[in-house]
């Protein structure tokens, strides 16, 4: 495979992930889409661009360069099922709105997703690893924020419309509940966005697997509604008028994440 993600190490005790950001398909997945399928639209959309300021405030970043049509670095490698209900899996045979992905026949074979996941998968979560293990090792603690955004109204996923603003800990167990709570007082005091900690979508494989906070490990999924930073339909446009009130939220987010960790753990 050629280049399967971008890595930028930091100065600061956080990594943030975007495993969903990927445009890149393998050419099985490319020649098998339905044609609905073939503009993307389940990819996490210009989510490096609006977290373009987290290099410049010292965070590491690694961002998925293929499509979860390809592979979803946010399940785990036996692909066992996260969520109760409608959802997807390590290799994703429908759209979100529940339609088949693939045309018949055309599903990649059983040989070719066993070298999505040696060749795309594990070197993404080995980045992962190594960077958290690295950031323990200097600070003494380490921040995981994994970055997502879905379309806000998806009716075979959830029911009405999602909140602005989805954090997800597991269920209290991928970081500290203190740290948690400083988070939802961030997004209560952003005036015009409406949120909600571990309701619908609490954190997917990363977060659950890479969160150990007896071992100083503090992760946390922000499922962000599409709807606060650009256009749900195609063509996907970013809307910078949108986006930059959001940014500023995130921002604080992450600050808030910083403060956390450096008052819990000192420098």
């Amino acid at each position: 495979m050629d280049k399967v993600l971008s890595f930028h190490q930091g100065r600061l005790p956080l990594l943030i992930s975007m495993p969903h950001a990927g445009l890149k398909l393998s050419p099985a997945v490319r020649d098998g889409l339905v044609e609905q399928a073939r503009s993307l639209p389940d990819t996490d959309w210009h989510i490096p661009r609006l977290y373009d300021f987290a290099r410049e405030m010292g965070a590491s970043v690694v961002a998925a360069e293929y499509s979860r049509f390809v592979i979803d670095l946010n399940r785990p490698d036996d692909d066992k099922p996260l969520y109760v209900g409608a959802t997807t899996g390590l290799y994703p045979a429908t759209l979100f709105d529940g339609e088949p992905l693939f045309k018949d026949g055309l599903v990649p074979t059983g040989e070719e997703r066993k070298r999505y996941l040696e060749q795309i998968w594990r070197p993404y979560h080995d980045t992962i690893r190594r960077e958290l293990a690295r950031l323990r090792e200097q600070f003494g603690y380490a921040l995981l924020w994994d970055a997502h955004s879905i379309r806000s109204l998806i009716p075979h996923l959830f029911d009405g419309k999602l909140p602005d603003f989805n954090l997800g800990t597991f269920n209290g167990a991928s970081c500290d509940p203190a740290l948690a709570e400083q988070l939802k007082e961030v997004c209560a005091q952003a005036q015009g966005y409406s949120h909600v900690l571990n309701g619908r979508f609490k954190g997917g494989h990363i977060t659950r697997y890479y969160g150990d906070p007896a071992n100083h490990i503090h992760a946390v999924q922000l499922e962000l509604a599409q709807s606060t930073y650009m256009e749900e339909a195609e063509p996907f446009e970013y809307r910078e008028n949108l986006a930059r009130p959001t940014q500023e939220v995130l921002k604080q987010l992450l600050q808030a994440l910083l403060d956390w960790g450096e008052a819990r753990y000192g420098r």
